[in-house]
């Protein structure tokens, strides 16, 4: 008779005995060579169905825990720490077939620890989730949700109209010059970083990055231990005259956001553009242009985009809708020229596989139907109305304690400042509101301190809260030293 073991009702029962008895066989309660009560007996005693007591005696005999004796019954297996191969629902712990692990890889030095809550308001890179189109996009969703052909497999390279779509959305918008075979959909921006590294980089070749800069290319090209290069700015752009006189020379990758440049907002002109792309090719050097928000202009058409200056040039051009539809989608996409588009599509098939095919598919339909225009459009003109309104605030009543660095553009401000940017950083979040600190965008020691906010995603209440916190924070500060 079994009397030492309760089921609770709120719980289903099957996976319950399975717990109880495998934890009890493990911490030999119930020693090797034990006889358990027949199945009939052991549901009498515990008020359940005697097919819930044969299907967890099944499984227990499956996993080793127990063996048949013909004519006899059931019995805990007579060796069962070698027999066991636990793999039923809800086991714990392992009692005493405890096993060590094999070395763990040391993690590379300076990698960051995961943004916890990347949706607060004035998390840079945050678009404004209310704002978006959701019942628009859920009819679209719900219309392709029907299509057999979408359940399946499709393209390691991306759902063709789609990659269509963004062909001729880049070449109308940002003058790319392509067609929708040199278009590689990944899953989010992260990933067309990472096969670049995959596919263009040894372990001791070399990458130009943009100091201050984006600190996801850094850790993706960088993460095999490749030297990173600081290219300096120059009035909030990349320095194009510094370039010759970095060392070591020969770098095979040169990341950079040149339409606005991340995160000081600064644009490339058009003569420091050509000038680039005549370097790169002079020097062996492929530019990855981040094109990251260029539709978010709001007084002037931005520059055309780098890649498509000349012919073949030596360009990976990539986008996300990270933020011009939702995070969450985790759709980017690459434009490359068509000797590198097989390289990198085996990389991808290696690294992730195929992007999800029904998002795919509606976006493309989202794309299409002429909705994207109109929400870009709609967003444009809110996200221009949140920046004249958090540029105000910032000026008037941070003055002296803030300087903000603004470009009509994008969907983020720097504030600059003489304050501890990590620290008013993790105060910020405390209230409830993101921010990245400015100096951890440096590389090297040579750094300057400030917050770097996406006022896209915060509302005008939130952005007065805000910028009236840190005017408190930042005036007791001051006080104080």
């Amino acid at each position: 008779m079994i009397d030492d073991i309760r089921l609770d009702s709120a719980h289903p029962l099957q996976h319950q005995l399975y717990q109880r008895l495998s934890e009890r066989i493990l911490d030999q309660r119930y020693p090797p060579g034990r006889q358990l009560p027949p199945s009939r007996q052991m549901a009498k005693d515990l008020g359940i169905s005697r097919n819930t007591v044969n299907a967890v005696y099944e499984q227990l005999k499956a996993e080793g825990f127990l063996q048949s004796r013909a004519g006899k019954g059931i019995f805990v297996h007579e060796d069962i720490k070698s027999a066991i191969t636990p793999s039923g629902p809800g086991l714990e712990k392992s009692g005493g077939v405890s096993m060590n692990l094999p070395p763990l890889p040391p993690l590379p030095a300076g990698i960051p620890k995961p943004v916890e809550d990347a949706s607060l308001p004035f998390q840079p890179g945050l678009p404004d989730l209310d704002a978006f189109p959701i019942r628009s996009w859920n009819r679209i969703l719900h219309h392709q949700e029907s299509r057999r052909t979408l359940r399946g497999y499709d393209s390691i390279q991306g759902f063709q109209p789609l990659r269509r779509a963004i062909a001729a959305y880049v070449r109308t918008s940002r003058g790319v010059r392509c067609e929708e075979h040199q278009v590689i959909i990944t899953n989010g921006a992260q990933q067309a970083l990472s096969l670049i590294a995959d596919v263009f980089l040894q372990r001791d070749d070399s990458i130009l990055c943009e100091n201050p800069g984006y600190r996801g290319a850094r850790n993706a090209l960088g993460r095999l231990g490749n030297p990173v290069i600081p290219i300096p700015l120059r009035n909030h752009v990349l320095d194009v005259e510094a370039l010759p006189g970095l060392e070591p020379a020969g770098a095979k990758l040169l990341f950079c956001t040149p339409t606005h440049q991340y995160p000081m907002g600064g644009i490339l002109d058009l003569s420091q553009r050509m000038a680039l792309v005549q370097w790169a090719q002079q020097n062996g050097c492929w530019i990855i242009e981040d094109d990251y928000d260029s539709e978010f202009h709001f007084y002037k058409k931005p520059f055309a985009a780098i890649q498509g200056l000349y012919e073949n040039s030596p360009v990976l051009y990539m986008g996300s809708f990270s933020k011009t539809l939702l995070p969450a989608l985790r759709i980017g996409y690459l434009v490359v020229p068509e000797a590198v588009v097989d390289p990198l599509l085996w990389a991808k098939q290696i690294s992730g596989g195929e992007t999800p095919l029904l998002v795919q598919a509606t976006i493309a339909e989202f794309i299409e139907s002429g909705q994207f225009t109109r929400h870009l459009r709609r967003m444009r003109q809110l996200y221009r109305d949140k920046w004249q309104l958090f540029q105000s605030e910032v000026t008037n009543k941070l003055g002296g304690l803030a300087q903000p660095v603004a470009e009509s553009a994008g969907m983020h401000l720097v504030l600059e400042g003489d304050f501890d940017d990590l620290a008013l950083s993790q105060w910020l979040k405390a209230k409830g509101f993101g921010s990245t600190p400015l100096s951890a965008h440096f590389l090297g020691d040579s750094s300057r301190t400030g917050l770097v906010m996406g006022f896209a995603s915060a509302n005008e209440r939130q952005i007065s809260e805000c910028v009236a916190d840190l005017q408190d924070r930042l005036a007791n500060q001051a006080l104080s030293n």
